[in-house]
């Protein structure tokens, strides 16, 4: 570990100063001193590369000061890099391949102390752009993969943001890497020894289906630099009582055919979607992250460890007008059938191979890249831990992920944390809906 111990000027930002005390660059102890190169795989280099940001809130630790609680991270991360060695490591381009690869040379996770002039309570925990952006999630150092903001408040309370690279991995890998680090902190076993192997081999010969064609697309940094944004941003915090979520599922469940809860959320959120895209399109879409981990069997053995990226989109289609007048239940078939076609190991297996025969070079979903029309992207965040995050002085008060994604509440009860980046139309709909709740201190208890 080793600290820079400088003292940062207090910046102001909107309602409340965060002043930046320390940086400090955390190193993985028992590495090997060689550094090696890690490739990525294909659906590593189909993910892509921005911050993928997980946030979690604390009452005040049962420790002496902020100090002690920062000194048992740091030392626990170090551990736990040992395990995780890519995540100490650097993101960088191969320039024979003209493609990614990790370089697990323990360059370090960086990891910044902060500190703001107000309570939790006082957080506007539903704005998102307002409250954390910049502030208490904020990138510092783009080439660090891993980067860790722990923020202290002046009730004691403390907050922490993980942020990782997403050609790291996917949710899954960042939960593992979460809960080993949590494990450690606590002088428990670790519940999983990861995989490192990022061996997601193409086929010989490559096929896919022709419809991946249409999904998926090869393109340059200018393309997704000029990805159309039509709309400002917004990023909302809300709450979803259990009662809402059971309603909804009863609600898309019909005779024997019981849909699950990200189905009939998923219904309703479309159907209100529809309501608020302009004249101009005939239809509208919606999407959603397909974890490929128990779909693909590699070499037989059981993904459940695997570190790296397994993901794939869904997407489903339908008329404007069609999802306005039809029913939760007729929406919730069509949720299903679209998530079927690719919760499959066949269709990942022919992803990995489509991204074999564009390689080298940036490949996206047309959807995500803007060609597509109006689309939302909903992805479940139901297994990520929440209440497991407990470094040894407690369960946070609340954990979200700072972009567009569903999860369980700390609270333990069946409700649900909605994070989501939405237009403003729908944003201004969701507020007047009865089942979205604008998050607040008060759904936390403090």
């Amino acid at each position: 570990m080793m600290d820079t111990n400088k003292e940062f000027e207090a910046s102001n930002y909107g309602k409340f100063e965060i002043k930046l005390v320390r940086k400090s660059v955390v190193k993985a102890v028992n590495h090997s001193p060689n550094p090696f190169s890690v490739p990525l795989s294909n659906l590593d280099l189909l993910s892509g590369r921005f911050p993928v940001t997980y946030l979690y809130f604390y009452l005040r630790p049962k420790v002496e000061n902020f100090r002690t609680f920062v000194e048992v991270l740091k030392s626990s991360l170090a551990q736990v890099l040992s395990y995780y060695y890519p995540f100490a490591g650097q993101i960088v381009q191969n320039l024979k391949t003209c493609e990614l690869e990790i370089i697990c040379d323990n360059k370090g996770a960086l990891l910044i102390e902060a500190h703001v002039d107000i309570p939790l309570m006082k957080l506007d925990f539903y704005n998102l752009n307002e409250t954390f952006q910049g502030k208490i999630v904020s990138i510092h150092q783009p080439y660090f993969p891993l980067q860790i903001q722990v923020t202290n408040y002046t009730c004691g309370g403390i907050s922490i943001a993980f942020s990782f690279d997403h050609a790291l991995g996917d949710a899954s890998s960042f939960g593992k890497f979460i809960t080993s680090w949590c494990e450690i902190a606590q002088n428990k076993p670790m519940s999983c020894i990861p995989n490192h192997t990022r061996h997601l081999s193409p086929r010989s010969p490559l096929k896919y289906e022709p419809s991946l064609d249409q999904a998926f697309i090869k393109c340059t940094k200018e393309e997704i630099k000029n990805i159309p944004m039509s709309h400002i941003s917004l990023k909302r915090l809300y709450h979803i009582n259990a009662s809402s979520i059971n309603m909804l599922q009863r609600l898309a469940s019909v005779g024997s055919i019981k849909r699950t809860k990200i189905e009939a959320f998923s219904a309703y959120v479309w159907k209100i979607m529809a309501s608020t895209i302009d004249q101009n399109h005939e239809k509208c879409k919606m999407g959603w992250l397909v974890d490929g981990r128990e779909r693909i069997s590699e070499g037989k053995s059981s993904m459940s460890n695997y570190i790296g990226n397994v993901l794939s989109l869904a997407f489903g289609e339908a008329r404007i007008q069609e999802l306005k007048e039809a029913s939760i239940s007729d929406i919730g078939s069509i949720v299903n059938e679209s998530i079927s076609k690719v919760s499959n190991e066949a269709h990942f297996l022919d992803l990995i191979d489509w991204v074999e025969c564009n390689r080298p070079g940036l490949m996206i979903a047309k959807t995500v890249l803007g060609q597509e029309g109006p689309a939302l992207v909903v992805s479940s965040g139901r297994r990520f831990p929440v209440t497991e995050v407990d470094f040894g002085f407690g369960s946070p008060l609340l954990g979200t992920v700072y972009t567009s994604i569903e999860r369980p509440s700390a609270m333990g009860d069946g409700s649900w944390t909605v994070s989501a980046i939405l237009w403003p139309k729908l944003a201004a709909a969701l507020e007047d809906d009865s089942i979205f709740h604008q998050m607040s201190a008060s759904h936390l208890n403090i």
